[in-house]
């Protein structure tokens, strides 16, 4: 592919992909309370003694702080070497949800000139991340309103796996996104000693790390209910090629886990959807979903990049879902038509109906452990 045709492509992804961020205040939401059982009344020819009702504890409301920063530390870091910082908003200390940012990859001379922007450092020291989509706690219907969330910022090029400082001709970049992402896995274990149930979601290159942070989570709560959701990569395939040479390039085989199922992996087993699988064959409790748009622009861009075929995305998505089911995963996959890229965090994720599914409705069946029936737009 000629290179004007990959900045055109790039130009497109960057359009999309960007993020913005406003100050969240915080705000109650109100927990159902469970219905009183009324005291029961003995009665006798010369008296009549009420007997004390049962003793009941209502839920308590559930209340929506504000984002509190917390400093990355000296092990974590951005692309060009700056600090990093990471977001924490509390509510509920028994249900957290771990958010992985997305914002493009770097891997060649090409993607990783800044002036093409193939890919975003989303990350500005002091600026909170807004509470639009999922993070709205007033959104009626939204299944992880009253949920804590720890933010992981992206700001290393490498999906939240890399481990790597490159040299790209002029321009040299730290791929350090999974000391990074794991500074936000630290966070959930010290701040949520008590948690019940993780929901890790990734959005664009947030999701491809998605599953095997939600693995790495299962190592620390081994008791708990996690699922793992991801917003726009689906159409990444699993390809040995190019495992061994961007995995490579990014480090990515030096953080693959110490897990029983993972001893016999070399560099080329270890693609994208071979996250989900091992992720999976080493924790099976962990519930898997994911969303995508059938003609996604940006990921078209991606694929064209790393010289793979993408007339049709959907065949991509159905290929690399049947690749994870094959090794006997669970994934629910919802595919709308369009050629936008990643909705959680916008007012689309509560209005998208697909053949009569909500996906609000999808995504909230998935919080509560269950795996919903795929949803395709054709």
């Amino acid at each position: 592919m000629k290179r004007t045709l990959l900045a055109v492509l790039l130009a497109v992804a960057v359009a999309v992909a960007a993020c913005g961020s406003d100050d969240d205040d915080g705000s109650t939401i109100e927990a159902t309370p469970e219905t009183r059982v009324p005291a029961t009344v003995a009665t006798t020819e010369t008296t009549t003694e009420a007997m004390a009702a049962p003793t009941t504890t209502e839920p308590q409301p559930v209340t929506v702080g504000d984002w509190e920063s917390i400093p990355g530390g000296e092990e974590c870091r951005c692309s060009d070497g700056s600090p990093y910082e990471l977001w924490e908003r509390p509510a509920d200390p028994t249900r957290v949800v771990l958010y992985l940012q997305g914002g493009g990859a770097c891997f060649d001379e090409l993607t990783c000139v800044p002036a093409l922007s193939v890919f975003n450092r989303n990350l500005e020291l002091g600026d909170p991340p807004d509470s639009t989509g999922i993070f709205d706690p007033d959104a009626p219907g939204n299944p992880l309103a009253t949920h804590s969330i720890v933010y992981v910022p992206y700001c290393a090029g490498d999906a939240h796996l890399g481990a790597s400082v490159v040299r790209y001709g002029d321009v040299t970049i730290e791929h350090n996104g999974f000391a990074n992402a794991s500074k936000g896995l630290d966070t959930l274990v010290a701040n949520y000693p008590d948690l019940e149930q993780l929901v890790v979601v990734g959005v664009s290159a947030g999701s491809v790390a998605a599953p095997a942070f939600a693995g790495l989570a299962a190592d620390s709560f081994p008791d708990a209910q996690i699922v793992s959701f991801g917003d726009s990569s689906g159409a990444y395939p699993d390809v040995p090629e190019l495992n061994v040479e961007i995995g490579g390039t990014w480090g990515v085989f030096d953080n693959v886990p110490d897990w029983p199922v993972n001893e016999a992996l070399v560099p080329a087993d270890w693609g994208f959807p071979g996250l989900t699988i091992q992720s999976a064959t080493q924790h099976p409790d962990i519930t898997f979903g994911r969303f995508d748009f059938s003609a996604d622009g940006v990921q078209a861009g991606f694929l064209a990049l790393a010289g793979i075929p993408a007339a049709d995305l959907l065949a991509n998505i159905e290929q690399t879902e049947a690749q994870i089911e094959a090794a006997g995963v669970e994934v629910a996959s919802f595919v709308a038509p369009g050629e936008d890229h990643t909705i959680v965090r916008t007012p689309a994720f509560y209005e998208l109906e697909v053949g009569g599914v909500r996906l609000v409705d999808f995504v909230t069946s998935l919080v509560a452990g269950e795996v919903p029936a795929d949803v395709r737009p054709f």
